[in-house]
């Protein structure tokens, strides 16, 4: 029981820090889909302190919740994300058995979550030239994967150390 309710608190984090990143405008939409992805230090987390089952339970609650609030379920910006989520998660535990640094497995989420985008808004639009988008996804995905490893790393080593988590 304690376990699933840190995960509902996680849960809860990631939500509030993905309705936050959506308030940040990066570049001002010139890159359509281009974010921080700053739920995904929550995920990291769930990633290195509980298992595969639990990530994939905190990255597509978490798309359905802000679907729900913010963009609206099953609309072209929710399968944007649910297919980011869902590339993203499975990268980050297939590659977490490797051995990849908390950081570079962040950077490999980052990666998929972009690939998984634009080969949904490729399928949903049926528009090849989405695929013009990836490169510019693909560049920005290496150092907001470095950041959010790092933020990662150094918030699960404090959690670790100052509560009984």
């Amino acid at each position: 029981m304690k376990k699933y309710m840190r995960l509902v608190m996680l849960l809860s984090f990631s939500i509030v820090l993905s309705i936050l990143e959506s308030f940040i405008p990066l570049f001002n939409g010139y890159i359509p889909g281009l974010k921080l992805g700053l739920a995904n230090i929550i995920v990291l987390i769930v990633l290195y302190k509980y298992d595969a089952k639990d990530v994939f339970f905190v990255s597509i609650l978490r798309v359905i919740v802000v679907g729900l609030m913010r963009t609206g379920l099953f609309s072209v910006n929710f399968f944007f994300s649910l297919s980011g989520a869902l590339f993203s998660a499975v990268s980050m535990i297939l590659f977490k058995k490797t051995k990849l640094s908390m950081v570079g497995v962040s950077v490999i989420g980052s990666i998929f979550h972009s690939v998984g985008q634009i080969l949904v808004a490729i399928l949903l639009l049926s528009n090849n030239n989405m695929i013009y988008y990836l490169p510019w996804l693909l560049l920005f995905s290496i150092p907001t994967g470095i950041f959010v490893g790092y933020v990662s790393k150094k918030l699960l080593s404090d959690l670790e150390n100052n509560i009984d988590f």
